[in-house]
Order: C-alpha cells, then structure tokens, then sequence
C-alpha cells in the first residue's frame, strides 16, 4: 500500500490511468441509460408486462444508490485497487448474464448485480484519476472525469437505439465484455491503492449501518422509481416502503454518528464546503437528469419521434459540455471563485428552459432544439466541476473517497427525485389542462361546430356512416385537446425547471464557502 504523495503518475502510466478510469465510469453510466430504448424488446422477447420490465431499470438504479456510499469503506477494507479491479469484473460478468437471460425477473436479478458493480466503478474512477495527477493539474482531471460523467447520459439512448436497430437486445450488454477485460487488466497493472488505514475485522465491521443504510436508500429510491406507476401514498407497499425508508434514515443517522468504526462517516459533514457542495450535488442531479428525461419524452410522446431521434438530439449538447469542461478547469485553475461559475451555470440553464418553454408547439422540429441544447450543455459545463471542487476542496486523506461517495449518491437521487417529481407533474397537469381546455369546446361554438362538421363529412366520405362519423369526428376533437393539453403541460415542465434554476443563483452567491485557496491536490475526487 502507498502514501498518497506516492500515487501521482507521470507520462505514459497516467495516460493509461485516465483513460482506464474514464471508460470505466463511462460504462456505469451509459448502462443507466442505454436500456431505455431496448425495454419493448425485451418485453416482446421476455413475455414480460410493461410494469414488469421497468423492473430492469429500477434494480439498476437501486443497486446504484446503496453502493455508492459504501464505495469509500469497501476500498479501505480490500484495498482501492483491488475493489475497482472486483467491482469491473462483476459488472462485466454480469453484462454476459444479463444478455442471456431467458425470463424477466432473472433479468432483473442480474441487472441488480450489475448495478452493485457498477456503483463502485463511478465514485472510484473519480478518485482514481484525480490522485495520479500533481496538485496543480488537478481541476483539469476533474474537467476530464466530468466530460464521461456527462456525455455519459446522453451516449446511451442513441448507442442503444443502433444496437437494438442492427442487432438485438443482448447486445447492449454484450458490448461491455470486452471493455471490461481490457479495464480489468489495465487496472490491475497499472492502478496503485492508497495507505489509508487498515482493514477491519469482521466483528468491528459496522454491520447494522450497512443494513440501515441498504434500508434507507434503497426503500427511498424504490419509492421514487415506483411512485408514480402505484398512484403514490394511495397504494399500500408504497406507503410501506416509504415508512422503512424514513426510518431507516433516522437509524443510519444514528448509528453511523455514534459507532466506532462507521461504515459511512457522516461526521465529514462538518465540513462547511463538503455540506454546501452536497446541496449542489442534489440540484445538479436534479437538472441534469430530469432534463435529459423531459426531453426525449416531450419529442417521443408529443412530437412523434424515435427513441433513436431523440438520443441523437443529445450529442451535440454532449460535445458542448465537453467542451466547457477544460475552460472551467482552467477557469478554476487560475484561482476563479467556484460560486461564480456556478451561479452563471444556474443562470444559463434558467436561459435554457425559457428558450425551451418559448418554441414549444405542435410543429416544433429537430432544428429549433439544436441551439437551445448546446445552450444546456455550456450551462451543465459551468456547473459540473465548480460543484464538485468545491465540494471536497478542503478534505483530506480518507475524507476525499467519503465525501466523492456522499456528492455521487446525492447527485444520483437528486436526479431520482428530479424524474419522479417530473413524472407525476406530467400525469396530473395534464389531466388539469384537458379539463381547463374541454370547456371551450363547446357544440354552441360556431367554430367548434363547423370543424366537427368537417370532421363528420371527412370520415363520411371515406365511408363511415352518419353515426361513426359522428363518434370519429369525437374521438379525434379529443385526441387534438389531449395534445394541446400535453403541449402545455411540457411549457409548465420547463418553465418550472427555468424557474427553480434561477431561484438558486442567489443562494449560490450568498455562500461563504471556506477560506483560503482550494487546494487542487484535495478538490477533484
């Protein structure tokens, strides 16, 4: 095992490092994504109900959430090096069994392991890539680390539709294999493990917080996946989840303040930037995915689009993003106040949902989205690598892996709450708006009655007789005040997410983050 002062890497090895560490946490997270657009396939394949495969996504994300603030302790009880080179190896085994799976529920088993593999890779590879580079090179690795973090989300529906286009659904699990041999080996000979303490003994293993902790977060992020699907608090098992999820926080809390040896330390919470960056890490989580689901649902659902369409509408903001990433690790780099840049990507991305919320229509193409998205992916740039330096600027040593554990999970149900918040507004303002909108429609209306006569007249001359035609020309009055209703409810979507953005800039601007310089050799893990 090594001192921290020992893990900076020069040349060739830190190029191998960086690269290995970016693909990894590329994987984890393309993989929350990439399944998105195969979920028909496999429930055509796997005989499996709706309901059932939006199982393959939630055990995912829900193995995701109780792994990530373990990440920290599981690296000091095995050794860094080895837990990352573990954490690869089941994530890409369990991609093999994931593709050949022949139910659902077997699927869905497999996809849990994976996301227990995958949590690791994320947290881990941001500490990795961070430590092999001196103190003052720092922000860029975190600038670097951030482009596979973002990017990530939006690779994974284009990829996917290609591969389910071309070839079939296993193959979106298939392609991780040979990734994840090549990682695996890279890791092994070329990742160094820290000397941060040693490992414990089973009797002082911090068990019942492992427990409360897999209670709490994982009952929470159940309830979040699932709310909106079981109509919220009015079915029972959510109610129950959401109790175990309530109380299972108030133990974790507890017990994790008071053991000897935490599994999780909560008590780097004292720490005034870790505590402001956390709260960051939450809105950011909240932004970033639930604006990355909004759009793809607005262009599917309203728009007409495919899944593959909608993915490739994201790249571009990706490249955006990506390319900020170095500015504002530079920016950061020469000394610029994080709580700047970061108000400035609040306000940006309040610019981004106004334009948005502003061309909203029913004829809306894929050309008026293009510069609104790069103007998303600038916004994401400002935001991503100021909040996550800020966070863990002013921890040390072994503090660095707990606190990049807190901001991953936190940023993860950010965005869980952010979806299942989205979700639920769309459900029920669009049953508000069609019942504000059918009372204009009225058979009294001179112009309500003569595009029902039209209507009547159309389907009549296709054949129909008065009757049908009368009910089609219904049926159709009300498939057209539905999309109104659809289209205004995405207005308010946007127009709500522009607004809550902008409410953050000055919150942001009256921090008082900790004084003295970041120091770069602690800021980006």
């Amino acid at each position: 095992m090594l001192q921290q002062e020992s893990l900076v890497e020069y040349g060739f090895n830190r190029v191998i490092i960086t690269i290995t560490a970016i693909m990894c946490a590329l994987l984890e997270i393309i993989d929350t994504t990439i399944v998105n657009v195969a979920l028909n396939e496999m429930r055509g394949n796997l005989g499996a109900t709706l309901a059932d495969v939006s199982w393959v996504i939630a055990a995912y994300a829900i193995a995701n959430v109780i792994v990530v603030p373990l990440t920290s302790w599981l690296s000091q009880q095995f050794g860094r090096r080895n837990y990352f080179a573990v954490s690869i190896v089941i994530f890409t085994v369990s991609s093999f069994l994931c593709g050949n799976a022949t139910s659902i529920w077997e699927l869905v088993f497999f996809r849990f392991i994976q996301g227990l593999g995958g949590g690791a890779l994320l947290v881990t590879s941001q500490t990795i890539i961070t430590e092999v580079y001196p103190p003052e090179k720092r922000g860029m690795a975190q600038a670097l680390y951030g482009m596979g973090v973002i990017v990530g989300p939006t690779l994974g529906p284009p990829l996917g539709g290609y591969i389910v286009d071309n070839f079939s659904w296993p193959y979106i699990f298939y392609i991780n294999i040979p990734i994840g041999v090549i990682a695996t080996l890279l890791t092994l000979s070329y990742v160094k493990s820290p000397n941060y303490g040693g490992k414990k003994s089973f009797s002082e293993v911090d068990w019942w917080g492992i427990l409360f902790l897999i209670m709490a977060v994982g009952s929470l992020q159940l309830v979040l996946e699932k709310g909106q699907e079981h109509d919220w608090f009015e079915d029972t098992s959510i109610i129950i989840f959401a109790v175990m999820a309530a109380s299972g926080i108030y133990m974790f809390v507890w017990r994790e303040l008071t053991a000897e040896n935490p599994a999780v330390d909560l008590r780097v919470l004292k720490d005034k930037n870790l505590a402001i960056g956390t709260v960051l890490s939450f809105i950011l989580g909240f932004g970033l995915y639930g604006s990355t689901f909004v759009i793809p649902l607005f262009t599917q659902n309203s728009l007409g689009w495919t899944a593959l369409q909608s993915g490739n509408m994201l790249v571009p903001s990706s490249i955006a993003t990506a390319m900020m990433m170095p500015i504002v690790g530079r920016a950061i780099q020469g000394g610029f106040s994080q709580k700047y840049l970061i108000a400035a990507g609040f306000s940006v991305f309040f610019g981004y949902s106004l334009w948005a919320y502003t061309i909203i229509t029913p004829f809306t193409g894929e050309g008026d989205f293009f510069w609104i998205l790069m103007l998303r992916g600038v916004g994401l740039g400002f935001l991503f690598v100021p909040t996550t330096t800020l966070a863990l600027s002013s921890l040390k040593g072994k503090e660095i892996g707990q606190g990049a554990a807190f901001t991953g999970m936190v940023r993860q149900l950010g965005g869980s709450f952010g979806i299942a918040l989205i979700s639920t507004y769309i459900s029920r303002q669009n049953v508000q708006h069609r019942a504000d909108l059918i009372t204009h429609v009225s058979p009294y209306d001179p112009a309500v009655a003569q595009r029902m006569s039209g209507l009547e007249s159309n389907f009549m001359s296709h054949g129909a007789s008065a009757g049908e035609a009368v009910q089609m020309a219904t049926r159709a009055m009300e498939i057209t005040v539905m999309k109104q209703a659809a289209l205004l409810t995405y207005m308010d979507v946007f127009l709500g997410i522009g607004l809550f953005f902008l409410l953050c800039v000055p919150f942001v601007l009256i921090l008082k983050p900790a004084k003295g310089k970041v120091d770069m050799s602690q800021a980006a893990h």
